[in-house]
């Protein structure tokens, strides 16, 4: 901490207001006008809740799942052209909201927004009055996450192996989906909105399916050939890693999608979705597929540029190990490389005069995606002013250490 001495007449600088919080979109009920009372339906059936009775093709009465209902009904039509339709999904919701059921926030979610549910059960012992041990609902959310992240990476292109490509995107595509509460540590649900998850949602569908398969076909035949063409489909390194992390400690695991009732089911993906399940028998052919995945994927050749971040040799002559921010040609944040005595020499110039390089060489899958083998073609890349004054400040902010690791003859 740097403190200002007592009577300076340098100005304070402005404190930066604390965030005001943001409220997202499914903060309050939707409004009745704006609910379809057959998607209404559809979720309450999703999620257990009990048809009672009514009259067929006019309206249901619907109680919330669990002995005895919780003393509460709801009265839903079955259309627009029953009268008083919008007053009764009034009330509908007016008495979700109060529910303390988990069923009736589930459906007042689907209902905000329109989402694909993913959901993961795990056969894990219960605790005492059904609570589960702090590690075995961290794990469970782990896995969730690793497997919606390996969706996301498959949704963005295919790969055996990603690393660190696509990762940043992938990430932050998930800043938009929904969780509920871990259930003892046994059952998670993801709500995936529709605008913006579902190419995530199909890709995680479709490479479940295909990872069971390929499961199934080595167990069956000793080979491991069913792995090559599930990459098409999105499986992955990330994926089975992520299965095995969500089957680990467990009697077995399942995984289901199910897709939003006012969007229709994606073209080529089953409805209703059975959910893939998976034991502790199949760990160690998941284990192999991510190991070969890991070990087969191939380097890439580039041409990237980048703005030199780093730069360190052993002496003020020869080889230097240079890290650059990618600002093209590869789907990496950064990317180390080594560089011959010119090639290092123009790096380092280049970033003095607030200038990026351009270098081709071949990306490898080992360590990540994360180093550049065989750099060649080190050259200086004008960019726009606003770009150039940009890398000439973060020059300013770190002056010394370039001139020590440039250094001069």
């Amino acid at each position: 901490m740097t403190h200002r001495p007592f009577g300076s007449d340098e100005p304070v600088p402005p404190v930066r207001p604390h965030p005001a919080p943001v409220a997202g979109p499914w903060t309050d009920p939707p409004e009745p006008a704006h609910v379809d009372p057959a998607v209404l339906g559809a979720l309450l059936l999703r999620h257990g809740w009990q048809r009672r009775g009514g009259a067929a093709g006019r309206y249901a009465r619907w109680t919330p799942p669990g002995p005895g209902g919780g003393g509460i009904s709801l009265l839903v039509p079955e259309s627009r052209a029953f009268p008083d339709c919008e007053d009764l999904i009034a009330e509908a919701l007016v008495a979700l909201t109060r529910s303390a059921s988990p069923a009736a926030r589930d459906v007042l979610v689907g209902l905000a927004v329109p989402s694909d549910e993913i959901r993961w059960w795990r056969d894990v012992p219960a605790g005492p009055a059904g609570a589960a041990t702090w590690p075995v609902e961290e794990q469970l959310r782990s896995a969730a996450r690793q497997m919606l992240l390996a969706g996301a990476l498959a949704a963005r292109g295919r790969a055996g192996y990603y690393g660190a490509r696509h990762r940043g995107p992938a990430a932050a595509s998930l800043d938009h989906v929904l969780v509920g509460p871990a259930a003892g540590g046994r059952r998670l649900t993801a709500f995936v909105p529709v605008l913006t998850g579902r190419p995530l949602a199909v890709r995680l569908h479709q490479a479940l399916y295909a990872a069971r398969e390929a499961v199934d076909y080595q167990r069956a035949t000793g080979g491991m050939d069913a792995f090559d063409g599930a990459v098409e489909a999105g499986v992955s390194h990330e994926l089975t890693e992520a299965i095995v992390a969500l089957v680990r400690g467990t009697e077995g695991a399942r995984i289901a999608v199910e897709w939003a009732p006012g969007a229709g089911v994606p073209e080529g993906c089953a409805a209703p979705a059975e959910p893939v399940e998976f034991s502790p028998g199949d760990l160690a052919v998941l284990r192999e597929a991510g190991a070969r995945y890991l070990r087969d994927e191939p380097s890439v050749p580039v041409r990237i540029t980048g703005a030199v971040v780093r730069m360190r040799r052993a002496a003020p002559r020869g080889d230097g190990t240079v890290r650059i921010r990618v600002i093209a040609g590869a789907e990496v944040p950064h990317v180390r490389m080594t560089l011959d005595e010119e090639a290092y020499r123009i790096a380092g110039h280049a970033h003095l005069v607030g200038l990026p390089i351009r270098v081709h060489g071949r990306l490898e899958s080992r360590g990540g995606f994360r180093r550049l083998t065989g750099a060649t073609g080190v050259v200086p890349v004008q960019v726009d002013e606003a770009e150039r004054d940009r890398l000439m400040k973060s020059l300013q902010e770190n002056l010394d250490f370039f001139e020590e690791a440039c250094g001069t003859d």
